[in-house]
């Protein structure tokens, strides 16, 4: 949306195709507080005002928040959204970094998720050799009091 410094009054503005906060936040399905936020770390345009101060955002704002929103539900942290976003508006740019970008992503998700596999089949063999019952032997909390802290050294250990 093109920036002005004239200020419409918010029916005027309607009038004119542009969207308060409230219904960007609906058009996009990015909540309010969300919108503010893009918009204060800079991967969102700063907003037009109506003349009362009401936050005004055009088509082309809508689109960048769902692109936004798109990038987030795939796990991306917004320092690789600003870089998308920045190769997103970039025509003369090689689709190759774009490749990259999201194959570098991809990794980085498959050796996440390869942690967390770890960790589940860890407490489920705990939990499967827990009785559960009312004694109070716990191998759970037996395995979690034996782990060693990463940092932990002979001096310092407790």
């Amino acid at each position: 949306m093109a920036k002005s410094t004239v200020r419409p009054e918010l029916a005027e503005a309607r009038g004119q195709g542009l969207h308060n906060i409230g219904e960007a936040a609906a058009l996009t399905g990015a909540s309010a507080k969300m919108i503010r936020h893009y918009e204060a770390i800079g991967l969102l345009p700063q907003a037009g005002r109506t003349f009362a101060g009401y936050r005004l955002y055009g088509d082309a704002d809508l689109h960048r928040i769902r692109f936004i929103k798109r990038a987030r539900g795939l796990g991306f942290a917004m320092k690789q959204i600003e870089a998308l976003l920045g190769l997103w508006g970039d025509r003369h740019r090689a689709s190759a970094e774009v490749k990259a970008l999201a194959l570098a992503h991809a990794t980085a998700l498959a050796e996440k998720i390869a942690e967390m596999e770890a960790m589940r089949r860890t407490l489920e063999d705990l939990a499967a050799r827990c009785h559960g019952d009312d004694r109070p032997d716990c191998p759970i909390l037996d395995d979690l009091a034996a782990a060693p802290a990463s940092n932990c050294t002979t001096s310092n250990c407790p």
